[in-house]
């Protein structure tokens, strides 16, 4: 830990500490970074960015789960050869087999499902009064998407749900509690799943993601079934979690935000520019980790080999450095630096393009037909560690619009 007087403290473990509290964002406005129980806490855009991409940072999954007392288990199998925790050429090599089935024309042709779905599930908000958001829209909407997008009966639909949110507690092990075990379970759940779908798709392929990476897989790629599979259990974690989390997160802000609901539903064209404007301001992933893969000088830090950083990326969104009136959610304007959580460079998240036409058709549907939303009711929170946001947010809309 640095020893520089204008280094601040933030105990990020504490169940109530907030990115975006003032006191993290007095230590932003003093230095770049700031320490904490479990490593360096990159605070500022700039930094943030040079992190995400510079080569001297990596993943290293074995160390994060280390550092967390996982050294063997469905979590270490898991995770340590999972795409995104790996780097260079075998990084490359799972890109690449990803790159050729998901291709941009599959993802723009989920674009009238995605539309129906959404104002399917708008319609029943609009006759129900107060709701419980994530069970009926912010869960139901990327669960069905990401089950015809992979080719996953919509019977299935309530037999992994609960794994694939509990999955992503993976970045949340710091924590500990009842989270490892939580972790495991999920894990083992959709691997078991995982497989039975392979089977099917082997036996009879069809129009769908798991059908052409298998085609893929067999006739290009050298990529094998156990690495296969362990990318689709990351596909189907990935396509579900952060989504529903940052639909969720939606809510929050424009809870907050009444005005901002108002000008949407009156400036549709605004919604690409207001899905950007929600995750720059209340981002799903609210942090992301590197390690230092070497020792070298950063910006007046001495980083030795295998230090943590952890990027809190809801405070590097609203750097003033960056961000023209960053304290600010504001729909109406335009940002040209894109988002920390989807990361950067080689690791670019493969689902950011269906992500964003997943929330731009439905933010218009919902304000299209509702008015603005307030939360009704006790809200529960996921740790601030990882994927962040409420997994329990009632609601209720103003009057709908006719």
């Amino acid at each position: 830990m640095s020893t520089s007087a204008d280094v601040q403290f933030l105990d990020i473990l504490d169940p109530k500490f907030d990115f975006t509290a003032p006191e993290v964002l007095l230590a932003q406005e003093r230095h770049w970074y700031a320490n904490s129980p479990i490593g360096t806490i990159v605070l500022r855009y700039t930094e943030a960015q040079e992190v995400l991409r510079d080569q001297r940072w990596n993943h290293n999954s074995m160390r994060y789960l280390e550092q967390n007392g996982v050294v063997d288990g469905p979590i270490y199998d898991w995770f340590v050869p999972m795409i995104v925790s790996q780097d260079g050429e075998s990084h490359r090599r799972l890109h690449g087999l990803v790159n050729k089935a998901f291709t941009p024309r599959m993802i723009e042709n989920l674009r009238p499902f995605i539309r129906a779905q959404a104002e399917q599930l708008t319609e029943r908000i609009a006759a129900s009064g107060e709701i419980e958001f994530i069970k009926a829209f912010a869960n139901p909407l990327p669960l069905a998407v990401m089950c015809e997008l992979l080719g996953v009966p919509p019977g299935d639909y309530d037999t992994f749900r609960i794994w694939t949110m509990d999955i992503g507690l993976v970045f949340s092990l710091a924590y500990g509690g009842d989270i490892r075990d939580r972790v495991e379970a999920a894990i083992v759940g959709l691997y078991g799943y995982v497989d039975s779908l392979l089977e099917r798709k082997q036996a009879a392929p069809a129009d769908d993601l798991i059908s052409a990476l298998l085609t893929v897989q067999r006739t290009e790629s050298p990529v094998s079934m156990d690495e296969l599979r362990n990318l689709i259990v990351t596909l189907v974690f990935g396509a579900h979690d952060n989504s529903r989390q940052q639909l969720a997160n939606a809510m929050v802000t424009f809870a907050e935000h009444p005005d901002q609901w108002t000008i949407l539903r009156q400036r549709p064209e605004l919604a690409a520019q207001a899905v950007e404007e929600v995750m720059r301001w209340f981002p799903s992933a609210g942090s992301v980790y590197r390690f230092a893969a070497e020792e070298f000088e950063y910006r007046g830090l001495h980083v030795t080999e295998g230090m943590f950083f952890v990027i809190a990326v809801p405070t590097a969104q609203r750097d003033p450095r960056v961000f023209r009136n960053g304290y600010q959610f504001d729909i109406t304007v335009p940002r040209e630096a894109s988002s920390l959580q989807f990361g950067g460079g080689p690791h670019y998240c493969l689902g950011a393009a269906l992500a964003r036409i997943e929330f731009a058709e439905a933010l218009p549907a919902l304000a299209s037909r509702l008015g603005p939303p307030s939360i009704s009711g006790p809200v529960g929170w996921r740790p601030v560690i990882g994927i962040h946001g409420p997994y329990q947010l009632p609601l209720r809309f103003g009057s709908p619009v006719a």
